[in-house]
């Protein structure tokens, strides 16, 4: 059985280094999403596991996002990559419930380490 699993982030360099992170040992189904808007969309048709989220995206931002899955019930594990780890922003982040906030550029380890405490590994 693979995890599914949205990757939002605006930089393609981004989604494949995030995509070439994630562990071996699991099998994945991967939808990527250019923009906070499209991750909606595909949010709204489609149910992930687990979702690996970009904070500074066009059209709509990763909070964005956030806030849109914090008003679903059954909201999915969210892990957080992003260059902008200001300790406000993080506040924010998790109150909207996500798991993790990892910094970018992304440690494979770090990600591997959040994989294994949600469960997957």
């Amino acid at each position: 059985m693979s995890l599914s699993v949205l990757v939002a982030d605006d930089s393609k360099l981004s989604r494949r280094s995030v995509i070439r992170s994630l562990p071996q040992d699991l099998e994945y189904d991967i939808t990527e999403a250019t923009n906070g808007q499209e991750a909606i969309n595909s949010l709204s048709e489609s149910e992930f596991a687990l979702i690996l989220l970009d904070l500074t995206m066009p059209e709509v931002d990763g909070v964005g996002v956030l806030e849109f899955l914090h008003a679903r019930p059954n909201m999915p594990n969210v892990i957080v990559i992003s260059a902008d780890f200001q300790p406000e922003k993080q506040k924010i982040v998790m109150s909207l419930g996500a798991k993790r906030f990892l910094r970018k550029p992304l440690d494979k380890e770090e990600l591997a380490m959040a994989l294994f405490e949600l469960g997957y590994l």
